[in-house]
């Protein structure tokens, strides 16, 4: 069972599926975490079979299930539950997302749990949390954007409300998840006592909305669709060059006289009277058309060549494999290879973590369905050829 990193020596179960659960105990497992991932013998995780595929595995599956081991078990079935009551005594981490109250039919629940290992920490990932008039409904990354005002600010400004491009609501409950998990283990090896963490999408979604949050509780209005544009800073958005667009980020006051120096021989001069950033949010349309009569005229290579050695901070509107191939995901180690007993060496996202005596490492290529049953069942938690064999026999393994 021995792993290295920060996190060496934990023992997590995982009977999360999809997304959020996965991600958080990825997380945790690329920290050095001893991830077991229990899932139904039949299909597995619904994500092995979600494309894109590359010779029959699914990158979706594969994305969040690196460093772990799989083994199967029907929690239906009443040797099942035993035998994941058992692997419990003995775990320090449980990581679910079932709908809420699920696992308490099967005797999985905290309570059940806790009270045969009290030091466990327990972490409970869904659609509402545990409490409240809608813990019963599920959660979906596409319907929280939408319930959580996350939909309603994102998009142009005369077009419909529009999600985001990656699922931040499960990614942010996986992050929370394993933040919590964390916060939960250091109490648990102060005090003996595990606990149990319940984290929700829709909190998740709610914690994202930051300052348009702040805005709406401080009685200053909805926010509305901006597109590209900042409602608290300018400029703050996309400009097209003469051959690519390009991301201007120009968050201070100093960067605004900056940018305006270096485009003076262009016809952008210092205007005191857009010194501020409080009043240049008042007249950013005509900012921005000022700027763009400018930026036109080059293409992307020369604005880049010039803001950046001054400071202001600038980007090319990448696609995802330009920014994978680039070198500062090459310098940060941002993309790895893992080998696969089947497909060889795999490139897979790097850990954007860097620990400087205890980093985590990718060990394991995303496990086969049911691939260390024999190692864990049988060598950790002492169940026998003859024991496994029936076991499957009858389908709980």
């Amino acid at each position: 069972m021995a792993e290295s990193g920060p996190l060496a020596g934990t023992l997590v179960l995982d009977v999360s599926r999809t997304l959020a659960g996965p991600f958080c105990t990825m997380l945790l497992a690329d920290m050095g975490a001893t991830v077991v991932k229990i899932e139904h013998p039949r299909g597995g995780d619904p994500a092995r079979g979600w494309p894109p595929f590359v010779q029959n595995e699914s990158t979706y599956f594969s994305s969040v299930n690196r460093n772990k081991r799989s083994v199967t078990l029907d929690l239906r079935q009443a040797e099942g539950q035993r035998l994941l009551v058992r692997m419990a005594k003995s775990a320090d981490v449980f990581v679910e997302n079932f709908k809420v109250g699920s696992l308490e039919r099967f005797g999985l629940d905290f309570e059940a749990l806790h009270a045969i290992n009290p030091r466990l920490v327990y972490c409970s990932i869904s659609g509402y949390g545990q409490t409240g008039p809608r813990r019963l409904e599920a959660g979906f990354d596409l319907t929280v954007q939408a319930e959580s005002g996350i939909m309603e600010v994102t998009g142009e400004p005369d077009g419909p409300p529009t999600k985001a491009g990656v699922p931040l609501t499960d990614v942010a409950a996986g992050l929370y998840s394993a933040f919590g998990i964390l916060a939960a283990l250091r109490v648990r090896d102060e005090r003996g006592v595990g606990q149990r963490v319940d984290v929700a999408l829709f909190d998740s979604a709610l914690s994202l909305l930051t300052f348009q949050a702040a805005s709406v509780l401080a009685g200053a209005g909805e926010p509305r669709r901006m597109g590209n544009f900042h409602p608290s800073l300018a400029p703050y958005e996309v400009f097209h060059a003469s051959d690519a667009s390009f991301a201007l980020g120009i968050g201070t006051d100093d960067l605004w006289r900056r940018l305006c120096e270096l485009l003076a021989p262009d016809g952008v001069g210092f205007d005191e009277d857009l010194a501020t950033n409080s009043v240049r949010i008042r007249h950013r349309e005509t900012i921005h058309a000022r700027l763009q009569q400018v930026f036109v005229r080059h293409p992307l290579s020369h604005w880049l060549s010039r803001l950046r050695p001054q400071g202001i901070p600038c980007g090319a509107i990448n696609p995802v494999g330009v920014a994978l191939r680039g070198e500062q995901a090459a310098a940060r180690e941002m993309v790895q290879e893992v080998d696969d007993p089947v497909l060889g060496p795999v490139r897979h996202l790097g850990i954007p973590v860097k620990l400087s005596a205890t980093p985590g490492s990718l060990r394991r290529s995303p496990p086969r369905l049911g691939e260390h049953n024999e190692e864990v069942y049988g060598h950790w938690f002492g169940l026998s050829a003859l024991e496994l064999r029936e076991l499957g026999e009858r389908g709980v393994v």
